[in-house]
């Protein structure tokens, strides 16, 4: 019985042990990659005041959609679709609007064709993902890396066309999901108002990561955009709206606890049973060969003693 125990926990702790080591080692380069299936709309609020115009600020909405491109993506790279739009805030918008809108609510949109690195997320540009009237970007795009660290970034600024430094600023705690706080500032870069108007573009812009996953939970932008000479052209204050960011903070928390669950809670219990069955497995093993030889030692005695005592009578 004591052989079979042995047997039994040996099995088990080595069974827990090369799960840990999996879990540990192998798991997050299999988990920690951007899904391929990702379908998302982002909703901001906010308000713009248009220069020279005499509406003063205006209610606006902001609509970004990111679509994942599974057939052309693989598994080191995920190619996105992106499609934005700026609207006036009336009606009860839900979404973007065609450019012949009636009550002229468009103040602005584009789309965007891009490819990340789906580890770290910085930008991959390879005419394999991607097509060729797509624009070269360097430093993250969409997200920040698994595992993101207190330190800064290279985040890619579409507007002005450049990577831009999101320094690491602070911690905070959002529906109960701890973020990190990184902090964007360009001032005076060059930028095109409208097609081939030159201007210039200031902005601060604050964005809450979740540090396991790499998701954007919120943002909050504030740019201005002027002429030349200096004139507002511009001012826009934009921010996920509080269902926007309470969504994200559910998701990231969901996929955080996931990953954490795997890469940290099942190696930790696999060491820690593992390792206790393993040995006491070997012990319980190691006695019971001692017993059996012991067992041997006093039957081959007992078969001599027979003997001898036979030969006497």
């Amino acid at each position: 019985m004591r052989k079979g125990f042995g047997i039994g926990l040996s099995v088990l702790g080595g069974f827990l042990l090369m799960l840990a080591v999996l879990a540990q080692f192998w798991a997050p380069g299999q988990l920690m990659k951007t899904p391929l299936d990702t379908d998302s709309t982002t909703l901001l609020e906010g308000t713009a005041e248009l220069g020279g115009s005499d509406d003063g600020e205006l209610p606006v909405r902001a609509f970004s959609v990111t679509h994942a491109d599974s057939e052309r993506s693989d598994d080191e790279v995920v190619v996105f679709q992106n499609s934005s739009c700026l609207v006036k805030d009336e009606g009860g918008i839900d979404s973007c609007v065609s450019a012949d809108d009636p009550d002229e609510r468009l103040l602005s949109a584009s789309t965007d064709d891009f490819a990340t690195d789906r580890r770290t997320a910085e930008a991959v540009n390879d005419a394999t993902y991607l097509p060729p009237s797509a624009e070269e970007k360097e430093g993250l795009v969409n997200k920040w890396p698994f595992e993101a660290e207190k330190k800064s970034y290279d985040y890619w600024d579409g507007l002005s066309g450049q990577p831009v430094q999101a320094v690491y600023d602070r911690t905070e705690t959002v529906d109960g999901v701890d973020l990190y706080v990184y902090s964007v500032s360009i001032s005076e870069a060059p930028i095109e108002l409208t097609a081939g108007v030159p201007g210039l573009y200031n902005d601060e812009k604050e964005l809450w990561i979740e540090p396991t996953t790499g998701s954007i939970v919120n943002q909050i932008d504030a740019q201005e955009r002027l002429d030349e000479d200096g004139n507002p052209f511009l001012a826009l204050d934009l921010r996920f709206t509080e269902e926007q960011v309470a969504k994200n903070a559910e998701a990231a928390k969901d996929n955080a606890d996931k990953l954490r669950l795997v890469t940290e809670t099942v190696p930790l219990i696999g060491y820690a049973v593992g390792i206790p069955a393993l040995l006491i497995g070997i012990a319980l093993l190691l006695l019971s060969r001692r017993r059996d030889q012991s067992s041997d030692v006093e039957s081959a005695h007992a078969g001599r003693h027979t003997g001898l005592s036979l030969k006497k009578s």
